[in-house]
């Protein structure tokens, strides 16, 4: 029987997931144009930046300057992902309200990626989200490679949901289960769902597809039917897959957007609004954007449609 939500809310990770693997710089001031846009769109949740060393992240160095231009009192939240104390104490200073702790469920590629294991990263997260919560600020808990790991293969969603489970108990508000490399399909995600569900209310899980192989719609959907009501994207399918060179990344929103709205669930985003913020970044980075609703859209509106 179908759980499917009537609402759903979209948590918008182009401004920080998507741009940070960008290879020319972005000016601070088309990271506010396009934030601003998304909040203004109707967007709840807007990932603004990352307080990471820029040695590492160099299109992530401005996210202070970024913070300071946003409307941190309306109605968008604005978080900011945080690798320990040091770009947590950034992040306050900063004014950010919430932020997000990012670990994996594959030891290899918790090694490869922030350099330490799994356990030792929950080690690292404790004291961050420990102040966090001191400090009254929402705090959100990203599992990479919950369907599989481009070092390991499969990943075990008992092991997923151990990792989400470890997160709540430090303190996450809530748990973003990504597919770092689109591997996944409908039937492999609800079987990671539904183990990760059994340990952690499944209204504090957010499921986060990427698109590599195409599937990344029908994962969602599959998701929608177990009563997920949290789904991550990114504005005009901003971002790569690094494992899978020339392969699609995030989940475009204004695709995610077409789908909800067909199924009649409210998110309270207005999708032209969206797509046209997509057009304007994509131009500023010279290609089109990699969302196929927003082709169609531009293309309608080259005929004469409507967008």
């Amino acid at each position: 029987m179908s759980r499917r939500p009537s609402r759903v809310t979209v948590v918008e990770v182009g401004p920080r997931d998507g741009l940070q693997n960008e290879s020319d710089e972005i000016p601070v001031a088309s990271k506010v144009r396009l934030i601003t846009a998304l909040a203004d769109a109707g967007l709840p949740v807007v990932e603004a930046g990352a307080f990471v060393s820029p040695k590492w992240v160099p299109q992530m160095a401005g996210s202070a300057d970024v913070l300071a231009q946003l409307p941190l009192d309306g109605p968008t939240r604005f978080p900011v992902l945080v690798p320990n104390d040091k770009g947590y104490d950034r992040a306050k200073a900063a004014g950010a309200r919430e932020i997000a702790v990012f670990g994996a469920a594959s030891e290899t590629f918790s090694q490869r990626n922030i350099n330490c294991s799994i356990q030792e990263s929950l080690g690292r997260f404790a004291p961050v989200i420990a102040q966090a919560k001191r400090d009254g600020l929402r705090v959100r808990g990203y599992v990479s490679c919950v369907l599989g790991c481009p070092y390991e293969g499969a990943v075990s969603p008992h092991r997923v949901a151990e990792i989400a489970k470890d997160l709540v108990a430090l303190g996450c508000d809530e748990i973003s289960l990504g597919d770092t490399i689109g591997v996944g399909t409908p039937d492999a995600a609800v079987r990671m769902l539904d183990t990760v569900a059994a340990r952690v209310p499944l209204e504090r899980l957010a499921v986060h597809f990427h698109d590599t192989y195409g599937q990344a719609l029908a994962n969602v959907l599959a998701c929608l039917e177990r009563g997920v009501g949290i789904v991550d994207s990114a504005v005009a399918g901003l971002g790569g897959c690094p494992y899978a060179q020339g392969a699609s990344g995030n989940l475009a929103t204004e695709d995610l957007l077409y789908l909800l709205h067909g199924l009649g669930i409210e998110t309270g985003v207005d999708l032209a609004a969206v797509a046209a913020a997509g057009r304007v970044i994509s131009d500023e980075l010279g290609r089109p954007p990699a969302s196929k609703v927003a082709r169609a859209l531009a293309a309608g509106s080259r005929a004469g449609g409507e967008s």
